[in-house]
């Protein structure tokens, strides 16, 4: 189950590109220590050593995916960073049965009300997270009028948790 959090778009910027930032400079370090080693062990002076650069740079890559997944994903720095990929992973979810989300919305389907609120408050937050304002305007009037109808239906318009059992009883219609 994913819930949407209050977040500062401005600290979260700041906090994913620390942690980016971060990441990225292990990989380079990784990378260049892993293609040194792999040439020095194994190459030759003055030949084509390309597959061991190459090798190296694989090998890093593979190691700070997993020092990335193992150790660091719980880090309380890294929190920003997984909460974003959480909700776009969240967001995605529901983009992969929006045909069936906006079918049985039409028929006042109170689930697929929910999982479309869902959607659009976890959307909204992204795009200010990401400080991406070009697709507000559509997003605002699409937003607006599918609360209205929540709110005619009398369905809680306060729809911050996703619970995958939706979309699993949206798919199977």
């Amino acid at each position: 189950m994913f819930e949407i959090q209050p977040i500062d778009a401005i600290t979260y910027r700041q906090q994913t590109r620390r942690s980016t930032l971060i990441i990225a400079v292990l990989f380079l370090v990784l990378a260049m220590a892993f293609s040194t080693v792999a040439v020095a062990l194994f190459g030759e002076p003055g030949g084509d050593n390309l597959r061991f650069n190459v090798g190296g740079v694989f090998g890093a890559f593979l190691l700070t995916a997993a020092l990335l997944r193992g150790r660091f994903w719980n880090q309380t720095w890294m929190a920003p960073a997984v909460y974003g990929w959480r909700l776009k992973r969240s967001l995605m979810s529901v983009t992969n049965v929006m045909h069936q989300v906006t079918a049985a919305v039409e028929k006042d389907d109170p689930t697929a009300m929910k999982v479309l609120r869902f959607y659009h408050q976890g959307l909204t937050q992204m795009h200010e997270l990401d400080g991406n304002s070009s697709d507000h305007g559509q997003l605002h009037r699409e937003v607006e009028a599918h609360k209205a109808r929540m709110e005619a239906l009398g369905l809680d318009t306060d729809q911050t948790r996703l619970d995958p059992a939706w979309l699993e009883t949206l798919k199977s219609r």
